[in-house]
């Protein structure tokens, strides 16, 4: 089963996201585990692609809250077993969009789910609700 990881950051009652250039939907900052790394060691190097060099944040302070199995979005079809991080800290610094990343977004309710991969509408958004982390 393929693994692959995301992490939230908060700030202002909001969840970071973002949008790949090549999809309709927002997603989760990460991607898939490598070869030879821990899910946090994806989750760190994921991030430091996808928020760019002027991104500023403790690679410490990713804690594991969520894991769970569905299909990737991204095909329909392939199982992946989901690890969940959180950063316990405010994100700081500038993000950078880039070839992968078109933009970002600090998401809350308001924007509604239609915007957002079947990963955030289904796991991570009602868990951040539950915890109140986002309004």
């Amino acid at each position: 089963m393929k693994k692959v990881v995301g992490t939230m950051f908060f700030d202002n009652n909001s969840l970071l996201i973002d949008k790949p250039r090549k999809r309709s939907t927002y997603q989760m900052i990460g991607g898939s585990v490598e070869d030879g790394e821990t899910p946090k060691d994806a989750a760190i190097r994921e991030c430091h692609e996808e928020l760019g060099s002027e991104a500023i944040f403790d690679e410490d302070k990713l804690t594991l809250v969520m894991e769970f199995d569905e299909i990737a979005t991204s095909d329909g079809i392939t199982p992946i077993h989901f690890y969940v991080f959180k950063y316990e800290g405010k994100l700081l610094g500038n993000l950078q969009t880039s070839d992968e990343i078109e933009k970002f977004l600090w998401y809350n309710s308001d924007y509604g789910t239609d915007i957002l991969s079947n990963t955030l509408k289904n796991e991570v958004i009602p868990y951040c609700l539950q915890k109140e982390l986002i309004k």
